[in-house]
């Protein structure tokens, strides 16, 4: 058993465009994988603790499929899930708790106006509220710059310290997405989750580079996360699941079966 006693979470994470489940590799070249809702209550079946929905076409155009995919979502499913992409109001927020969201994902919007983080945290409670971070490694250096609009854009900011001031205004979580691992299969980026968890008083969630069920024991053991998303691993059919915390607790990592 890990140090706190807490189970580990295992998240799927469903990147939608235009009402479709589709997955790239460092945020490009995306694929169409299926209809959200029905991975959703596979990933249910297989013993996920949560689900991500990201929506990365974030448009005006799209935000009433999103509100339709929520209200879907949540009619189907029994676990927790989060929505984020392109959310930049607390009116937004309010309208995806209503729908059925448990928690909501900001990225680019908090970093442009960090009062969000805030005001969702006081109206809404820091559970609902996850802070999304993409950070990619600066060159030589032990730091990892933010950024943002889908890993588009550099903003110059040290990730580390912009997500010290994210807890400081009262987000419930940070969700970590490496750049240089993000879709590659090669394993978390351990370094970057372990200086993240080991710094913040908030659990950190890994993102980018899951490979195979060992991938998750390191992340757990070594690097200190609290939770682990994953996309292609489970999209793809390499492992379920359930092959996952199987493995898990076979290295006495404790997972809720």
């Amino acid at each position: 058993m890990l140090p706190n006693g807490l189970c580990k979470r295992i998240i799927p994470c469903l990147d939608v465009t235009n009402g479709r489940t589709v997955k790239g590799v460092k945020f490009q070249n995306l694929r169409d994988i299926g209809d959200p809702v029905e991975l959703g209550m596979q990933y249910q079946k297989q013993g996920a603790d949560e689900l991500m929905f990201l929506d990365i076409s974030a448009s005006v155009e799209a935000r009433n499929t999103v509100f339709d995919l929520v209200q879907n979502v949540a009619e189907h499913l029994s676990i927790p899930f989060t929505v984020g992409g392109g959310i930049s109001s607390l009116d937004h927020v309010k309208k995806l708790l209503e729908c059925g969201a448990d928690k909501v994902s900001i990225n680019t919007s908090a970093v442009m106006r960090p009062e969000l983080i805030s005001e969702i945290a006081i109206a809404c409670g820091s559970q609902c509220c996850v802070v999304a971070i993409d950070a990619r490694k600066n060159s030589g250096a032990l730091s990892w710059e933010v950024l943002v609009k889908g890993g588009r854009e550099q903003t110059g900011k040290d990730a580390l310290a912009w997500a010290r001031q994210c807890v400081e205004r009262g987000a419930g979580e940070i969700l970590l997405t490496s750049w240089d691992a993000d879709g590659t299969q090669e394993g978390f980026d351990l370094v970057m989750v372990k200086a993240f968890a080991s710094s913040l008083p908030i659990p950190v969630i890994a993102s980018g580079g899951a490979r195979d069920p060992a991938s998750f024991v390191d992340v757990f053991s070594d690097a200190q996360a609290d939770a682990a998303l994953a996309a292609s691993i489970f999209h793809d059919g390499l492992f379920t699941v359930g092959d996952v915390k199987a493995v898990l607790k076979e290295q006495g990592i404790t997972v809720r079966l």
